[in-house]
């Protein structure tokens, strides 16, 4: 407030009225300042709430070893190492042992006790992840974002119903499947290649098509709303089928290890463009990226320290490579220790979306944003990771012990009874101390071993059955 006070003694006109001009000049300047500073504020305010970009790269049976910024040594991934350097690696970052448990629990921040979803669905299954069932996609529509999905679904496609653009995408490219033919995009004599649900005969190097339609998508959405895009690669899925040039920087390499090395070689050079496209729509400032395997390696992946490869419900299995990158949100150059699972993302992303976490059914993820960049602990109790077999072969992770309960069933068939053999009954590991899970300390622990046993009973209690029986 400013005061304008006359002394009964002025008595000249002109004096008065340069004193009152003089006020109101200052009045307005005064208030001027004020306007701008109100406006700067506010305009610091909004870049601070404006709501991400998201690009989500999943790499299909990525070893967790393979790339270099998780230790792989004879493949080059310079653009992936890049953005792993820039942002935090995420050390404990858990997935499901194979391709449709993890794309389930991503989609739904669900475990598959959840779903059903405990192992591959194939093509022509007459079953797919529940219509029930809220997708990542859907939150994030609903709170604005422009969706997107370019690559591998694998959640069912027998009916429209269960396919992408019914699921929450504005946009589908790519393929239903996996183990296609990287060059004809047909899998048991069956093209597989699709746009918006209907079919493409396209050619080109599938990880090649996926990329260029991602960079589009990219490009196309810079001054629109924000956007959401899915991109699921089947690279390095088997078969193991690369083009000559990515394979020519490895002459020291062998067979399928020689063209994994290709395949990923060609997966780093897709992630390097993704990245060019969002610098050049001015867009990467302003967006998160993830980057995680789907699980564990197959051979001739390497899960290097970790025991097993891809279907296990040993580290090798469920223990994912993964980073997330967001400059100036996600700290640079650091390892986040806390344990995740992928089903973390569901609620992180939509929190950070503005989106609503209320529905129908209940979400077990975390929100694991103020672990990632405040250096907070894990918001898990427990991690759950259950096997393709379901329940009855199913591991829990509690700090840094892990529990493997192996139980046969009479129905089992051959292959079953192979993979119960796989496990014993009853194992404990100290993960700090044994990654690797070498030796089994269920005996020299009795009381650890019964209260995650409890724990773990608590998680399948009311696990549903597997979806399509």
């Amino acid at each position: 407030m400013w005061h304008f006070h006359l002394s009964c003694n002025l008595k000249d006109d002109a004096t008065i009225q340069h004193m009152k001009k003089s006020f109101l000049q200052q009045l307005f300047q005064k208030r001027t300042v004020l306007f701008f500073t109100a406006l700067v504020f506010c305009m610091g305010l909004q870049a601070q709430t404006k709501k991400p970009n998201i690009v989500f790269l999943l790499i299909d049976d990525l070893g967790y070893a393979d790339c270099g910024f998780n230790g792989g040594k004879d493949i080059l991934t310079p653009n992936i190492d890049k953005l792993a350097k820039e942002g935090a690696i995420l050390k404990n970052h858990y997935v499901q042992p194979v391709c449709s448990p993890t794309r389930s629990a991503l989609m739904t921040g669900r475990y598959p006790t959840q779903t059903g979803i405990y192992t591959v669905i194939t093509p022509g299954a007459q079953w797919g992840l529940p219509l029930n069932e809220r997708t990542l996609a859907n939150a994030l529509q609903e709170a604005g974002y422009s969706t997107a999905i370019t690559g591998k679904w694998h959640l069912g496609d027998f009916e429209k119903a269960y396919q992408p653009n019914a699921r929450g995408f504005d946009h589908q490219y790519g393929h239903f499947f996996g183990a296609i033919d990287y060059f004809t995009h047909v899998r048991n004599n069956q093209m597989d290649w699709y746009r918006n649900g209907m079919t493409l005969k396209e050619e080109g190097y599938s990880t090649h098509l996926v990329a260029k339609e991602a960079c589009s998508l990219i490009e196309k959405n810079a001054a629109s709303k924000p956007l959401f895009l899915y991109v699921p690669f089947n690279g390095v899925h088997s078969p193991f089928q690369v083009p000559d040039q990515y394979t020519q920087a490895y002459p020291n390499l062998e067979g399928n290890r020689k063209k994994l090395a290709g395949m990923l070689a060609a997966v780093d050079e897709a992630v390097g463009q993704i990245v060019a496209s969002l610098k050049k729509a001015g867009m990467l400032e302003n967006t998160l990226i993830i980057f995680s395997s789907d699980n564990g390696g197959p051979p001739p992946g390497k899960n290097t320290p970790l025991r097993d490869f891809k279907a296990s419900i040993y580290e090798g299995g469920t223990h994912a490579a993964a980073f997330a990158h967001w400059p100036g949100h996600v700290p640079s150059g650091k390892t986040i220790e806390g344990a995740m699972h992928i089903i973390d993302w569901y609620p992180t992303l939509v929190g950070l979306a503005g989106g609503s976490l209320k529905q129908a059914l209940p979400i077990d993820g975390k929100d694991v944003w103020p672990m990632i960049t405040k250096s907070g602990k894990s918001p898990h109790k427990a991690i759950l990771s259950v096997s393709t077999r379901g329940p009855s072969q199913a591991a829990i992770r509690m700090g840094d012990w892990k529990l493997i309960v192996s139980d046969a069933n009479e129905s089992d068939g051959d292959a079953q009874k192979k993979q119960v053999k796989k496990y014993e009954p009853v194992s404990l590991f100290n993960l700090a101390e044994d990654p690797g899970e070498s030796k089994n300390l269920a005996s020299a622990h009795p009381e650890r071993v019964a209260e995650m046993r409890k724990e773990l009973s608590v998680l399948l209690k009311n696990a549903v059955a597997p979806g399509g029986k």
